[in-house]
């Protein structure tokens, strides 16, 4: 086939004049699927029963400006202000059920009025979904997951303090304590702290709610908890142990100087296949001082390369001096060594979680002066990451076995993704006939992937 100049090159290079008209135009046609999850799990009213108490006397109540949020996370926006940047788009609006969409000043004096008992049914919103999603999948054993994440601010907000920062050192936090759930990559409840206590402080009591709520409505599951070094405690591992719950634990160096002795003097490691990197182990049952019996200790032994502070040399080969990072993990499960040391190694998903919703869904953005408000929205940044895995969730079937790892049952696609493939589609709304019309550009990816979503 020949094919000509003309065909390939535009004659008319002119820059385009610049019309601003009133049109039914969306920057974000694919919030259909938001919209029809939305009514199909009722979402809107389930959101609406936890601010109940305030009334909705008012034209903009708590329970809209929240589902606001959710949308305004689901775009990829940041501050509050840049709400003035979509509040004309129909299909935001079709979405919220509004024909005008609030000012930012609008929505700040309304998250002013949280309180804390809407904070409470919010949070009892969440489990509740999670719980759900449970039932429906009837998993045999569930892995939770325990962690703090530094959320740092740079104004003088409620409740905050200067506390342990890795990345910005000085700067006022909050540090909430996390649970998630590993089989779906969900988070199932929060413990909101400030920036300047120990990952440990209040964690038991919140570990044993969390527990109990999930043993008293699943009897037969079998459970798992992994954590790191900061929650080592006698009185944790009693406490799981009383609960019959499976747990494994780093321990901290610094607690049993044995420790180092019995790994400079060990000579055979056992390797591990399928880890990452060069892993090896080895076992030790022992009981520390003040303990009434023998726990059991595995120490895991990780090659790395050395980092080289000297001056880099513009060699075509650079020779690497390698090392060892070292681990200790307790734990009461009954398998072999191997198989705990991969199960412990799956608590690297959780920080997977953790840099989804800090860099997409905006979990490290601290909106409001008020403590109340800043628990609503980081409760929304969870909702709506939760409501994402729903909705893949319930659209397609779960694609992997459970692992050693104990990985997520499901392939999902990150926010970003989402937003890049589907959210951000141009679109029209036209309503012919009294029949409202969404009118996208052809293009049969996006088709697909809509028709397996709607």
């Amino acid at each position: 086939m020949k094919i000509c100049k003309s065909s390939i090159y535009r004659k008319n290079s002119a820059l385009p004049r610049i019309k601003f008209q009133d049109q039914q135009l969306t920057s974000f046609a694919g919030l259909v699927i938001v919209k029809k999850f939305f009514f199909d799990n009722a979402v809107a009213e389930k959101i609406a029963a936890c601010w109940r108490h305030l009334g909705t006397t008012r034209f903009y109540n708590p329970a809209l400006i929240v589902r606001l949020l959710m949308i305004h996370i689901l775009l990829g926006y940041r501050k509050i202000g840049d709400v003035k940047f979509y509040g004309d788009d129909p299909m935001v609006k079709s979405t919220l059920e509004l024909n005008q969409l609030p000012s930012p000043s609008t929505i700040s004096r309304v998250m002013g009025e949280f309180d804390d008992k809407g904070v409470q049914e919010l949070q009892g919103l969440m489990r509740a979904e999670v719980i759900g999603r449970i039932r429906k999948e009837d998993f045999k054993r569930l892995t939770l997951d325990f962690d703090g994440s530094v959320l740092s601010s740079r104004r003088h907000a409620e409740g905050s303090a200067v506390g342990f920062n890795k990345k910005k050192k000085g700067l006022r936090s909050y540090y909430p304590l996390i649970c998630t759930l590993a089989q779906t990559g969900q988070v199932f409840d929060v413990l909101h702290r400030s920036g300047n206590i120990h990952d440990s402080n209040g964690a038991i009591e919140f570990i044993r709610q969390c527990l109990r709520v999930l043993k008293d409505l699943f009897p037969k599951t079998k459970f798992e908890v992994r954590m790191d070094s900061a929650f080592y405690s006698q009185e944790m591992i009693t406490m799981l142990g009383k609960l019959g719950v499976e747990y494994s634990i780093t321990v901290p160096f610094e607690r049993f100087l044995l420790f180092k002795k019995w790994i400079s003097e060990r000579c055979r490691w056992f390797p591990v296949k399928g880890s990452q990197g060069s892993t090896a182990f080895f076992e030790y049952r022992f009981r520390p001082k003040s303990w009434t019996r023998k726990a059991r200790f595995i120490f895991i032994r990780k090659e790395c390369a050395l980092q080289r502070k000297k001056p880099i040399q513009l060699d075509l080969f650079e020779p690497q001096e390698l090392g060892y990072e070292f681990k200790v993990i307790i734990t009461n499960k009954k398998i072999n060594a191997k198989s705990v040391v991969r199960y412990h190694e799956g608590r690297g998903y959780q920080e997977n979680i953790y840099a989804e919703l800090k860099s997409e869904a905006q979990m490290e953005y601290i909106p409001c002066k008020k403590w109340v408000a800043n628990k609503v929205f980081l409760l929304t940044n969870f909702l709506t990451h939760n409501y994402m895995r729903e909705l893949q969730m319930s659209s397609h079937q779960a694609s992997r076995a459970q692992t050693e790892k104990r990985t997520v049952r499901w392939i999902f696609e990150g926010m970003a993704s989402l937003r890049k493939k589907i959210f951000q589609r141009a679109g029209k709304l036209t309503c012919p006939q009294g029949r409202p019309t969404l009118t996208m550009s052809h293009n049969s990816a996006v088709q697909e992937m809509l028709a397996t979503y709607l």
